[in-house]
């Protein structure tokens, strides 16, 4: 008897705009050999193009890059090649991305600290119709959904929130007051869910719109504005 022909390997496209950490996914999932890297893109735009030309069964995609960000791209990819199996793989963890990216049509979500066969199982997975989160994701969703379920209903409309000052959005006056209250980048980043990467970018932009130049400063609007 001859034995069974080896299964094809699974044939992915890679995007993420950060030509390091592309380059870095290629060689390391490229050297699997159940997996064939066909093609790497630096923005959704390209992703889109890429798969409409060859046909893989997986894509790789992280959620935050130029041109076409990964939920649009996410979104066309559902639509236009709902065959292709998407996995998400990003720094974000926050509720809001992974809600997103699932609703958008992601079969899978997982974190950048994921090594590579964890990234390849769950390529595999998506392709075969199956769904992979990682921990700090099903986390995430277990909170929201424990805060949805815990919140009551209301009795009459929610009154608007005040419009924040010096156009800070609300998030970041959420984390301008946890600072004002002394908490650290990561003490922030574990209570609202989110990278430490994301929390410095939100404190970049409170510094940048409240002409803050430390943390001491940004802690003095905080108080004059009664922000914590």
């Amino acid at each position: 008897m001859t034995a069974a022909a080896a299964p094809a390997p699974l044939r992915v496209v890679i995007a993420d705009d950060q030509t390091s950490v592309r380059e870095g996914l290629v060689l390391l999932l490229g050297g699997l050999p159940d997996i064939d890297v066909v093609g790497a893109a630096g923005d959704g735009r390209q992703a889109l193009a890429l798969v409409a030309e060859l046909r893989p069964d997986a894509i790789l995609l992280d959620l935050h890059m130029p041109v076409l960000d990964g939920i649009g791209a996410t979104r066309r990819l559902a639509a236009e090649h709902p065959e292709v199996a998407v996995v998400v793989l990003t720094t974000y963890v926050d509720d809001t991305s992974v809600l997103e990216a699932l609703r958008a049509g992601a079969r899978s979500y997982l974190t950048k600290d994921a090594d590579r066969l964890d990234i390849a199982r769950a390529l595999h997975a998506a392709a075969g119709g199956l769904a992979v989160l990682d921990p700090r994701v099903q986390a995430t969703l277990l909170a929201a959904t424990t805060t949805a379920t815990a919140r009551p209903e209301p009795s009459q409309p929610p009154a608007r929130l005040p419009l924040p000052p010096d156009g800070l959005t609300h998030r970041e006056v959420e984390i301008l007051g946890l600072i004002a209250v002394g908490l650290t980048n990561p003490e922030i980043a574990g209570r609202l869910f989110l990278s430490n990467h994301t929390i410095k970018t939100h404190i970049n932009r409170i510094f940048a719109k409240t002409g803050s130049r430390d943390r001491a400063a940004a802690i003095g609007y905080a108080h004059r504005h009664g922000i914590g």
